[in-house]
């Protein structure tokens, strides 16, 4: 049996909003919309989470990606995807980045404890288990990023629901 609370967390649970449903009913125009004095659109956010997903799936996977020289080089250098297309892929990629890391948190106790390799000299020794927590916790800062912008835009709630306070 896995980590049944990180599986939830992953998808959005009491504190932490549904990722998901924070992104899947904006356009293209609210996703690449700037504030000023704010660094990323929301599009660039989803991507940059997607990044991290991606990174941290394929280590598990004992893959050995390349881990960025600096951290911008997680991030779009173009708050645009150019479209309504391009943004549909990206909230598609987000979306089954997100089963692939709610599957590891079910993965069974052996598997969350399997040894991860460094990805970086100075870093330690990780688990499935800590790295799966890692990116949790990493979406669920930018996700409420995403909810800021979008209240920021008046485009809050999203269509299923989210706090208003």
């Amino acid at each position: 049996m896995g980590d049944k609370t990180i599986r939830e967390l992953v998808y959005g649970k009491g504190a932490h909003v549904d990722p998901i449903a924070c992104v899947e009913d904006i356009s293209a125009a609210l996703a690449t919309r700037s504030m000023a004095g704010y660094p990323h659109s929301i599009w660039q956010i989803v991507e940059h989470m997607s990044y991290w997903m991606e990174y941290e799936i394929h280590r598990i996977a004992g893959d050995r990606p390349r881990y960025p020289d600096h951290a911008i080089e997680s991030w779009p250098a173009h708050p645009d995807p150019a479209g309504e297309a391009q943004w549909q892929a990206a909230r598609q990629r987000f979306s089954e980045l997100l089963t692939q890391v709610a599957t590891l948190a079910e993965s069974g106790t052996a598997a969350f404890e399997k040894s991860v390799l460094p990805d970086k000299p100075s870093a330690p020794l990780s688990t499935v288990g800590a790295v799966v927590k890692q990116i949790t916790v990493h979406n669920s800062y930018h996700v409420g990023q995403i909810a800021m912008l979008r209240r920021q835009f008046d485009a809050w709630p999203p269509q299923r629901g989210g706090d208003s306070w």
